[in-house]
C-alpha cells in the first residue's frame, strides 16, 4: 500500500497519552508506556482506508477481464461473492462493528472483476470511520466504476459494539443493510434470487 497520506501517528500518540491521563491513569507506568505508540500503529492499519477516496480505491483494484458475451445466455446472470468478513469502526462512538459479513453482487456489462479484488474493496472501504449503510454505498460506487455495470447489490450484516457492549447492551442484536443499484433496485425477482443465494 502507498504511504499514509492523512494519518498523523505522532498526533495520535499525544492524544492517547492525554486520554490515559484523563482516565486517571499514569501513561508513564510500565504497562502503558508504549501504549500510545502501539495504538497509533494500530490506527494507521485499521483506518488505512481513510487515506483514499472511493475513486482511488477503484483505481487501486481495477483489475478486470473482458467478459465472453457468448458465455452468458441471460442478461440477468449475476456474479455473487458472499461472506466477505471485515470489521470497521462506527463514526459515532468509534466502537467496533464486528462479525461483519459482506455479500457483493453485480451483473457483468462487458467486463468482469477479479474475485479477490471484490474482497479487497470491501476490506479497504471498511478501514474508515464508517456507518454500515455507507460501507454498502461506497462498495457499490467503487464496483460500478470498476465494472462499468450499473447493476450492483451489497448486503451487510454485522454486530455493533455500541449496541452490544454499551448503551442498550443487547449482545445478540444484528444490523442488516441492503444497497441496491440499477436492476437490483427495480427488479424484485433479482433481489429474491440474490437473497436465496
Amino acid at each position: 500500500m502507498a504511504e499514509n497520506k492523512k494519518i498523523d501517528t505522532k498526533a495520535i500518540e499525544e492524544h492517547i497519552r492525554g486520554i490515559l491521563t484523563a482516565l486517571g491513569d499514569d501513561p508513564n507506568r510500565e504497562g502503558l508506556a508504549d501504549t500510545p505508540k502501539r495504538v497509533a500503529k494500530m490506527y494507521a492499519e485499521v483506518f488505512d482506508g481513510m487515506n483514499y477516496t472511493n475513486h482511488e480505491i477503484a483505481q487501486m483494484f481495477n483489475k478486470t477481464f473482458e467478459d465472453d458475451p457468448d458465455s452468458y445466455h441471460n442478461s440477468n446472470d449475476i456474479v455473487v461473492v458472499k461472506n466477505i468478513e471485515v470489521f470497521s469502526f462506527c463514526e459515532h462512538h468509534m466502537a467496533l462493528m464486528y462479525d461483519m459479513n459482506v455479500s457483493v453482487a453485480y451483473i457483468p456489462n462487458g467486463r468482469v472483476i477479479g474475485l479477490s479484488k471484490i474482497a479487497r474493496i470491501a476490506d479497504m472501504v471498511a478501514k474508515r470511520l464508517q456507518l454500515q449503510e455507507r460501507i454498502g454505498s461506497d462498495i457499490a460506487e467503487i464496483m460500478q466504476e470498476i465494472t462499468g455495470s450499473d447493476d450492483v447489490a451489497v448486503i451487510i450484516e454485522a454486530s455493533h459494539s455500541c449496541m452490544t457492549a454499551r448503551g442498550i447492551q443487547k449482545p445478540s442484536a444484528k444490523t442488516r443493510t441492503r444497497t441496491m443499484r440499477g436492476k437490483f433496485e427495480s427488479d424484485t425477482s433479482l433481489v429474491t434470487q440474490l437473497m436465496g443465494e
